[in-house]
């Protein structure tokens, strides 16, 4: 049904991704789909906060999630899906919907959290995406 598939995860919260994983992997069948999964770190924001942290923090930090990113696809996605990492950095809603159209994904599969007060007027990620993406979106329910 779906050729490719984006998998956003946080790797410093598992309840991004612990039902979102399996849903993502169902998705893919016997492994005619490709999975791409994404995290993203984010900016620091306003280039003064930026000036507290050495010359080439960002570029380090960027290269430690990858590892970190490819370890834990090597632990959690089987070897029968084809999958590749990216490492993102930006506002997460934002870079996960512009990977999802780079990589002309078909889907876009992604963790929620059980919505709180403060997001119905601000919105979590998930929510923004869903209200934003050209593509299909499924919201797996975590804690």
């Amino acid at each position: 049904m779906f050729k490719t598939i984006l998998l956003p995860v946080d790797l410093s919260a598992p309840n991004s991704w612990v039902k979102a994983l399996p849903a993502a992997l169902q998705l893919c069948g016997a492994g005619e789909t490709v999975l791409h999964v994404a995290t993203v770190v984010p900016d620091f924001g306003l280039s003064v906060v930026g000036s507290f942290f050495e010359p080439g923090f960002e570029e380090k930090a960027l290269h430690e999630v990858g590892e970190k990113l490819t370890d834990w696809m090597t632990e959690h996605v089987p070897a029968r899906i084809e999958a590749h990492p990216h490492v993102l950095h930006g506002r997460v809603y934002d870079q996960i919907i512009s990977a999802a159209d780079s990589l002309n994904v078909d889907a876009i599969v992604m963790g929620s959290h059980t919505p709180e007060l403060s997001d119905y007027l601000l919105g979590p990620n998930a929510a923004r995406v869903v209200r934003h993406a050209k593509q299909s979106v499924f919201v797996v329910r975590g804690e």
